[in-house]
């Protein structure tokens, strides 16, 4: 797909909110039907952190939104991107405006994205065809990343160096690669499918907190609710004086 496709967008990071989640929340929920609630909140709740998709100078907006959508799927909330000289694009008839619900974290080099990814407390690991590990294998190291470069060559020689180890997705057959949108999707719904397996106290330890489900519930409502932010200003207005 070309990048000056009229059905391209460019991703930007994750969405602020503009008052407090639970104000937000107390305002908006009346506007969804209660199944629609509800499934923000299951949604919300079944997010996890503990896996993070790293995308490294992708050149086709398709593969973009593939893994995007691909994340929100599996319930993966953050997606790191070290974006190419144009930005990071996605295709809108495949993200399904997916970036809406996720974290989408734009750095300006791979080293910018790895101290982001330290700092948060993950490990980092680069797909290649080589790699030490499969997918399912790094479930002992989360929270882990999984960096998925560029179609033509692959993760760059400096992020590479950068991260803690490798991983590769195992193949039978007689083709020695996948497509990126592809070869992310077995990787994260593997290593999320053995995340699934954790004895509970340490599938604990991946669940994001009360407090971080409480804005995702937020943020949801405010990419929900037509014209949000009018409606959150008309529900949180002071009641006029007599």
């Amino acid at each position: 797909m070309r990048r000056d496709d009229p059905d391209v967008d460019e991703i930007t990071g994750p969405p602020g909110l503009p008052d407090a989640p639970a104000r937000v929340i107390a305002a908006l929920s009346p506007l969804v039907t209660p199944s629609r609630l509800r499934r923000i909140e299951a949604v919300a709740g079944a997010r996890s952190l503990a896996v993070v998709p790293v995308l490294e100078s992708l050149s086709d907006p398709h593969n973009g939104a593939a893994v995007l959508r691909t994340a929100d799927a599996v319930g993966a909330q953050r997606v790191d991107v070290v974006a190419g000289p144009g930005g990071f694009l996605a295709a809108k008839g495949v993200s399904k405006g997916t970036h809406r619900w996720l974290d989408v974290h734009l750095h300006p080099s791979a080293s910018a994205c790895v101290r982001s990814l330290r700092r948060d407390g993950y490990r980092v690991y680069a797909g290649v065809m080589d790699g030490e590990h499969t997918p399912r294998e790094l479930a002992r190291y989360a929270p882990v990343a999984l960096v998925f470069g560029n179609e033509r060559r692959g993760v760059s020689p400096e992020l590479r160096a950068l991260a803690d180890g490798t991983f590769r997705v195992p193949m039978r057959g007689f083709v020695e690669s996948l497509n990126i949108s592809v070869a992310a999707a077995v990787s994260l719904y593997g290593l999320i499918d053995e995340l699934a397996h954790l004895p509970p106290d340490q599938a604990a330890a991946h669940a994001l907190s009360e407090d971080a489900k409480q804005t995702l519930i937020a943020r949801y409502l405010m990419a929900t609710v037509r014209d949000a932010e009018a409606a959150l200003r008309r529900a949180l207005a002071p009641p006029p004086t007599a």
